[in-house]
């Protein structure tokens, strides 16, 4: 029997190996490149070896890692403490986009642009601890369900892109969240959905200050911004989060274009790559006239820096992770 077990556990080594570390991707040129860089950066007999510190990983989340229509997802979990905040303080809705974020006209939200997203994210986050609103965060991404699709927010993760990141990891890299969204937003479920600790998300931030509320000592989110992580913004961020420059990084929109730049700038091998929604039946079609999710430089640009263009419909054989 000792012979037997043996026996099995040699035999179980190559087929491990042999195992596709990317089920949800299909054999395509996209598939084959994931693989070629991450097999010469980690052979040591390559001359394109990089060493184990230096494999750091960077994904922009929203569009990238998780869905991000009709709206963000931190901007719909916005409206909705939005409108628990306005039933008990009506005074809160100081102009019209409150007041259209408030009766839900998604159409007025989205004609505010930015701006008018800032000031939403701006009422709806402040004058709460940060355990709390990550708590409330978290509840609200595994609980509430999205208008289309019917899965939790959280179910709608990229399958594809957790096992990604997953097989990095298993090849000696840092995975990092690099999000204009908000840190503590991501942070609540980061662990959960992609096996990325807290401290490697790097997102926008709110005004936040140390109190002692009732004899305990507690962190206190003030709203306003602080820091805005995108466009130029993701490589300042990366460098005062990380200090050093990626060797991969992974985005859906024209505000992720400064990080692919500046990643695939560096010396030595890069790895730049852009996901492209392309599909209307499984997920959404958008690009250029999105109103969240914009891609036009990036796209127009790809094949000049080297980047390669994952098209969902073609590339991906599942979505989401929590599809049946």
């Amino acid at each position: 029997m000792r012979h037997l077990a043996a026996t099995l556990t040699l035999l179980a080594v190559p087929l491990a190996a042999m195992a596709d570390p990317l089920p949800s991707w299909n054999d395509t040129a996209t598939e084959q490149g994931i693989v070629d860089f991450v097999t010469r950066v980690t052979d040591p007999a390559s001359d394109d070896f990089v060493p184990e510190m230096a494999r750091i990983a960077v994904f922009d989340n929203d569009g990238t890692l998780w869905s991000e229509q009709p709206l963000y997802f931190q901007g719909l979990f916005a409206l909705d403490i939005l409108r628990e905040k306005a039933k008990a303080d009506p005074a809160i809705l100081k102009d019209d986009i409150l007041k259209a974020a408030a009766a839900g006209d998604m159409k007025a939200v989205t004609a505010g642009g930015e701006a008018g997203l800032v000031e939403i994210l701006d009422v709806s986050h402040s004058d709460i601890s940060v355990e709390d609103f990550q708590s409330s965060a978290r509840a609200w991404l595994t609980t509430a369900k999205h208008p289309t699709s019917g899965l939790t927010y959280a179910e709608m993760t990229y399958q594809p892109m957790v096992e990604l990141l997953s097989y990095l990891r298993d090849n000696g890299f840092r995975t990092y969240i690099v999000s204009g969204g908000g840190v503590d937003f991501m942070r609540s479920v980061a662990r959960d959905a992609y096996g990325i600790p807290t401290w490697q998300v790097i997102g926008s931030q709110g005004d936040t200050t140390y109190e002692v509320k009732d004899g305990v000592p507690t962190l206190w989110k003030d709203g306003g911004i602080r820091f805005i992580d995108d466009a130029a913004g993701k490589p300042v961020g990366i460098d005062a989060a990380i200090g050093q420059r990626p060797i991969f990084a992974a985005g859906n929109s024209d505000g992720d274009f400064q990080m692919l730049e500046w990643t695939t700038a560096g010396a030595g091998p890069r790895f730049g790559m852009i996901i492209h929604h392309t599909d209307a039946k499984r997920e959404f079609a958008y690009d250029r006239d999105s109103h969240v999710g914009k891609l036009a430089k990036a796209l127009d640009q790809a094949d000049a820096h080297g980047w390669h263009v994952v098209d969902m419909a073609r590339d991906w054989s599942r979505v989401w992770t929590g599809e049946k």
